[in-house]
């Protein structure tokens, strides 16, 4: 018997590499679809597809003969030209959808966000119950919301297929938030946006990429069909907690400067103001979006994931944070 192909999108990012490790464990024949060239060691022992997301043909020829895909993909960020983000969220989506369809794959997982349910309020312990959000302050929220809509509406008993939207995904390997957060503190211009009691799910990279493969043989067993589910670590933590843990592990000082939630907003809908006039490069140092998910809480329950994907933490959050905090000590 031949053993399963599986394909991975953003098989080269930080959650797809781990997905893909993962694959190659279970002894899966392994594909990688994406923009950028593959890292040197991971190279010899997958299959490489390259191709833009919502380019139908590429993604066609590179699920043709999978068994099962991950559609881990996304333009991510807070800010950006609209017609990006549908082109590779929503256009991304339905030509992956389809390709499975037409090449009758078994099972596709796709990769969300808790982003799809925002609405500006915070959210203390709600399920998968919650409906999608409508004034949602970024692109990225609203593409990805329309694109989970897509993925879930084509399950069926030939193409299963299930959602997860994994909170603040962080981890070894992570070359975009931590970075981020500690050029933003080295600077000093890093502040808690609101009181800084506000609580969030953190979900580590091992943890979101465990509970893909969880996803992908609860379809095969029967369950999670047409399902969206919510992953973290379990336990939500102090935002700003969390943020200082790293920032003094990593050898600078605590952010203790504080700004309102009120001022953040009007800030953040001044700078895209500006941003959007002037047609300036890069994203706005405070946005409308992100000033509201620094301030509010955002923790969600997970027992659905626990009890149909085997949800689990892979690594004890407060150790594993202090010992990544320590690798950028050691660079620095």
């Amino acid at each position: 018997m031949s053993r399963p192909t599986v394909l991975v999108t953003g098989g080269n990012g930080f959650l797809g590499r781990a997905i893909v490790e993962r694959c190659l464990a279970r002894g899966y024949a392994v594909r990688v679809y994406g923009r950028s060239d593959l890292a040197a060691d991971l190279a010899p022992r997958v299959a490489f597809h390259r191709g833009d997301l919502a380019d139908a043909s590429a993604i066609g020829a590179a699920v043709k003969g999978c068994d099962y895909v991950f559609h881990v993909a996304a333009k991510a960020g807070v800010w950006g030209a609209w017609d990006d983000y549908v082109r590779s969220n929503i256009l991304g989506t339905e030509a992956v959808v389809r390709a499975c369809q037409e090449h009758a794959v078994r099972a596709l997982v796709y990769t969300s966000t808790p982003s799809v349910v925002f609405s500006g309020e915070s959210f203390r312990g709600a399920d998968e119950t919650l409906p999608y959000g409508e004034d949602f302050l970024c692109a990225y929220a609203e593409t990805k919301a329309t694109a989970e809509r897509r993925a879930l509406e084509a399950a069926s008993d030939r193409l299963k297929v299930c959602a997860l939207r994994p909170h603040l995904i962080w981890g070894p390997g992570d070359h975009h938030l931590f970075p981020r957060v500690l050029a933003r503190a080295r600077a000093g211009k890093l502040r808690i946006v609101g009181d800084g009691a506000n609580r969030v799910d953190v979900t580590h990279v091992d943890t979101a990429a465990d509970a893909h493969l969880g996803a992908l043989d609860a379809l095969l067993a029967g369950r999670a069909n047409g399902k969206a589910y919510f992953l973290s670590q379990g336990e939500p933590v102090n935002l700003w907690e969390f943020i200082n843990r790293l920032v003094v592990g990593a050898g600078l000082p605590p952010v203790t400067r504080k700004i309102p939630l009120s001022r953040a907003y009007a800030l953040g809908a001044c700078l895209e103001g500006l941003w959007t006039i002037l047609r300036l490069k890069g994203e706005p140092p405070m946005t409308r979006f992100v000033a509201v998910e620094l301030a509010k809480d955002h923790w969600f329950d997970v027992s659905a994931a626990r009890r149909d994907l085997g949800l689990k933490p892979a690594v004890e959050t407060w150790t594993e944070l202090d010992r990544l905090a320590a690798t950028f000590r050691e660079r620095r």
